[in-house]
Order: C-alpha cells, then structure tokens, then sequence
C-alpha cells in the first residue's frame, strides 16, 4: 500500500469562553437567558426540585421584564456589550496569533453564540488541537468549573476526539497584573484630581460555595494584593469589596454597595471603582456600578464616583491575552515546526478519500 503526502491541517485552536448575555434586551430574551443561567446547578446550588419550583414558578414571571430594562440602559447598535468587546478581543487576539497558524473563537457557557457553536467552528476549521481559555482569571465553580462541564461533554460527541489543553487560572499572572495595573492607572490619570478611595470590587459568590471548597474568595484577594503596589494611589486608600449579591443567603462579604454607601459618612466623597475580575464591561458593570451603586452613593452625600473601564480591549490586554495563549501553546507550536523542519507529513488515505474538513 502506498502513501502520499497532504497538506497539514492548521491543527491549533484556542477557545474563549465567557459567561454570556442574552440575544436582546426584551422580557422574552431575558426569560430565555435567566432560565438557561439559573438552571445551572454550579449556579444555583439548592434542592433542585424546590429550585425548580422558585425558578418557574416565581423568578421568571417577574425577573425578567426587570432585567430586560436594566440592560437597555447598557445596549448599544451593535447589540450587548459583552458580546461586542468578546467578539473584538477574539479578533484582536486572532490577527496576533495567525502568523502562528493558530486559528481563535469565542462562546458564551449561556446565550448565543454558544460554546458548542464556536467549538465547532475550530473543528470546521481542522483544528484536533485546543486550548480552553475561560474569561475568567479567578476559578469559581459557578464561571470556569461550568465551562468545563459545558465543553468536556463536546469531546465525547468526536470519532476523533481532539486534544484538549485549559489556561490555567490567571488571577496573579504577570500579564494579567501588568494590564490591569496600566488600565486601572491610566483611567485615575485622567481624573481631574486623585480620588480619595479606589474601590476594587469582584462579583460575589454564596458564602456557602467558598465554605465548601471554592477558592474564588482568596483567589480574588491574592489578586488585589499584587495589585495594590502597582497602583498609583496610597496602598491605605484601595477598598477590597464583592457586588452583585443575589438572594437572602449570604455572599462574600464586604459588600460593594454597602461599603461604597457608608464612604460619605465617613467624609470620603469623591471615589474611583475598578472591577478587576470582569475582563470586559457588562451589565454589572456598567449598570450595576455605574448607575445603582453611583446612585446610592450621592445619595448618601457622596460628590463623584468614576467608574474605571474594564480590561475590555486595551491593547496591553489584549496583547497579553495573545501572550498568555502563546505560552501555553509553546509545546504544540515547537512540535509542529520540529514537524515541519523534517518535512514531516500526513499520510493520504489509503481509500483515496477526500478526508480533509470531515470529522475523523
């Protein structure tokens, strides 16, 4: 039997996954969403049958008209601000990762498009090798630990199953660090005057997960205390808080809006906030911070609060997005040169058939 050489395949993907938005600001797509999120047992982690019954028969025929007006107050012509700064950082990070044969797509773990859809979208493409890059740089069970249980089960759908390599979490990565040290100092350079606090805040997690075993909580402090030398303010004015608590059980704690509303009273009125775990501006951060929270804090007395952009695509992220899946590539991309360099290649099918772009 005799064999001939076939191009190779540009065999190398890398998978952004973010946690997800809905398709439109409307009660209907909120409802799609909201059911799809909190049906998630890494989310909601309660007696499914009595969560079942909160969730249908009270949640969804109230939350999601609320919900859908909060994210009018952030959409823009282009649709959801996730999907759209997602979206350009995949192509950012892909022009600067082409020259390597390495082919980037994005999904979202809820909403569209999905994590099945941009997987395989690189199978499509002829990649057999991936690296899952959650957005998330602190582990949490209910953001990276449900990514995987979304993407593992696509590798079992495969004859061919393709290799499968996760960005480890990135929440002290030098990287990381450097470009939110840059974004963060670049945003309070352009206040008009330094602002008495900068407060750090993460999206929250039950206290119950952390008890059980979930390293978000300190995954999130060790973040800030890399930070805080590497930002341009007295280490003594940055505030560690949590946001976006849901529910009557108790979260993380201290909680961003009841800090942030308790500054004026303590003669602190002018303020900065950063969100350093969100890599791209969404409704929590946008509304939630600047708006509710803003909100609040003049009530209170407070004079300004600035809200610091997200990582979003500054190119110090974005250059260290491409950085980070380079050096996590490093081994594929060294064995497919060795390849190359010793004219080493695919062997053609033996049954002369036309295998290239089909599933293995």
């Amino acid at each position: 039997m005799r064999f001939g050489c076939v191009p190779r395949e540009n065999s190398i993907g890398v998978l952004f996954a973010q946690v997800g938005t809905p398709d439109a600001p409307t009660p209907s797509a909120l409802r799609r969403y909201l059911k799809q999120f909190l049906s998630d047992r890494r989310v909601i982690e309660k007696n499914r049958v009595l969560w079942w019954l909160i969730l249908n028969g009270i949640i969804l025929n109230i939350r999601p008209a609320r919900s859908a007006a909060l994210y009018r107050n952030i959409w823009t012509e282009e649709g959801s601000p996730l999907l759209t700064i997602t979206k350009k950082q995949s192509e950012m990070v892909q022009e600067r990762l082409a020259p390597l044969g390495v082919e980037v797509a994005f999904g979202m773990r809820y909403g569209n498009p999905s994590l099945d859809v941009a997987f395989d979208e690189l199978i499509r493409k002829g990649c057999k090798r991936i690296l899952l890059f959650p957005l998330y740089p602190q582990y949490s069970a209910a953001t990276t630990g449900t990514t995987y249980d979304a993407v593992f089960p696509l590798l079992l759908k495969r004859r061919w199953v393709p290799t499968l390599k996760v960005v480890d979490p990135y929440f002290v990565h030098p990287e990381y660090l450097t470009a939110l040290a840059e974004s963060i100092n670049e945003g309070l350079a352009k206040l008009s005057e330094p602002p008495e606090r900068l407060v750090l805040t993460y999206h929250g997690v039950p206290l119950e997960y952390v008890e059980k075993g979930d390293p978000y909580c300190c995954q999130c402090v060790e973040t800030t205390q890399h930070l805080i030398p590497k930002i341009n303010l007295p280490k003594d004015s940055i505030i560690h808080t949590f946001q976006s608590r849901f529910g009557r059980d108790p979260w993380l704690e201290p909680y961003t809006d009841k800090t942030i509303e308790a500054l004026p009273k303590q003669g602190v009125t002018s303020i900065a906030v950063a969100c350093p775990g969100f890599v791209a501006d969404c409704l929590e951060t946008i509304d939630e911070m600047g708006r509710e929270v803003q909100h609040a804090f003049m009530e209170e007395g407070g004079k300004k609060l600035a809200l610091i952009p997200c990582l979003n695509d500054h190119p110090r992220w974005i250059e260290a997005m491409a950085n980070i899946c380079k050096n996590e590539l490093i081994e594929w991309l060294d064995a497919d040169n060795r390849s190359v360099n010793t004219g080493a290649c695919q062997p053609k099918c033996p049954a002369n058939a036309n295998c290239k772009g089909k599933e293995r």
